[in-house]
């Protein structure tokens, strides 16, 4: 049997763990409230559960204002700094590969989903708020829009799509993370558990070139 030889790096630092996980928890907590919701008519159950999505959103709010903080202030691979790879994205697109360095830290590729997803919460943080005060006169903007009906498709519209967005990354990053520790016999997911990144050694890969 053939032994494959890996290189360890301590990669991802504990507070940048922790907010990844903040934030996890938190958009599977409201995608739960969500999925619950539909189960009840338009009464008690249904208007608490919303109540409770909208707790979830202070949540996720506070942790995508950390992870932003930290993307600017952290350790080298917790900023996003290190997931802005556009030279790499456009010889992608050019060569219709999805071939990627093996290095430490964010994969160049995959690094622009990310962006995006992010890109993608932080709209949704400014539409939930938005509807939370619109539909139910709570939160920081209820000031401004409790009385503001009017704009509600305004605001729903892109949540509802940024939600189902959100979905089909899970989904994507999910079966990703099992395909890539499948084809390069590498341990992926546990890296934002402990920290550590795995790759294959470079006397390894130069003898199987």
């Amino acid at each position: 049997m053939e032994t494959i030889t890996y290189e360890r790096r301590k990669t991802y630092d504990g507070v940048l763990r922790l907010i990844h996980a903040w934030n996890g928890i938190a958009i599977l907590f409201m995608i739960i409230t969500v999925l619950l919701s539909e189960f009840f008519g338009n009464g008690p159950g249904e208007k608490t559960l919303w109540l409770i999505h909208i707790y979830g959103g202070y949540a996720l709010v506070t942790g995508l204002v950390a992870r932003l903080v930290w993307g600017i202030v952290g350790p080298k691979h917790a900023r996003f700094s290190d997931m802005w790879y556009p030279s790499h994205w456009w010889n992608a697109v050019r060569s219709f590969s999805l071939r990627s360095p093996s290095g430490f830290g964010h994969n160049t590729l995959a690094s622009a989903a990310y962006l995006a997803v992010y890109a993608i919460l932080f709209m949704m943080a400014a539409t939930g708020l938005s509807l939370a005060a619109i539909e139910h006169s709570v939160g920081p903007l209820s000031p401004w829009l409790a009385d503001s009906a009017w704009l509600k498709d305004l605001f729903k519209e892109p949540h509802e799509f940024g939600y189902n967005v959100i979905i089909a990354f899970i989904v994507v990053h999910i079966a990703a993370l099992i395909w890539h520790e499948w084809k390069d016999k590498t341990p992926t997911a546990q890296s934002m558990v402990s920290g550590y990144q795995y790759r294959v050694s470079e006397s390894e890969e130069k003898n199987h070139e």
